[in-house]
């Protein structure tokens, strides 16, 4: 939560008009209970998508998740009503299986280093182009999984993925009421 990954993907949000929820899974930091192996962590996020939707009824949710976040954040995003985009940054494709996305409904962005020791950035475009629409990836060249030297380009490209017409489009028609 207090990376500057995380920290920059989350001033995109806001920068793009969003209000931004940054949260630690059970067990870590202040948070209780313990590791789940990301089952119990999906419920997290759930959970916090719910404190969202009673915190701004009506609105439109954007899911999204840095590294161990962006699996849970993308799981828990895929089949809500209310999330009308995901945004999911170093992917560790290695270590997890994303085939989940094939279930995507709405514009999904995979932000992904270069040179990311946990799934590389070639790996992460041949998976969108594998998938195709809604999702697409970004590869940031040079960079690694935390994005370090990087962090201007990677707020630029999740701030643009927010901005885009495509985009624009989906979080209005999820507006409750439109569609």
């Amino acid at each position: 939560m207090h990376t500057k990954t995380v920290y920059r993907a989350a001033q995109a949000m806001t920068e793009a008009g969003l209000a931004a929820l940054r949260f630690n899974f059970r067990g870590v930091g202040r948070s209780t209970g313990s590791y789940d192996g990301g089952f119990g962590e999906t419920e997290d996020a759930r959970a916090a998508l719910g404190h969202l939707e009673r915190l701004f009824p009506g609105l439109p949710l954007v899911a999204g998740g840095f590294s161990f976040g962006s699996l849970v954040a993308l799981r828990a995003g895929v089949g809500h009503a209310r999330v009308a985009a995901m945004v999911g940054v170093g992917l560790a494709f290695d270590l997890h299986d994303y085939g989940f996305l094939a279930d995507a409904h709405c514009p999904v962005l995979i932000v992904q280093g270069e040179h990311d020791e946990f799934g590389s950035g070639a790996r992460a475009a041949e998976f969108a182009r594998r998938l195709g629409d809604p999702v697409h990836a970004v590869v940031i060249p040079g960079a690694d999984h935390y994005f370090h030297g990087h962090f201007d380009e990677l707020r630029r490209r999740i701030r643009e993925f927010l901005t885009r017409p495509a985009v624009a489009r989906a979080l209005e028609r999820r507006r409750v009421g439109t569609g």
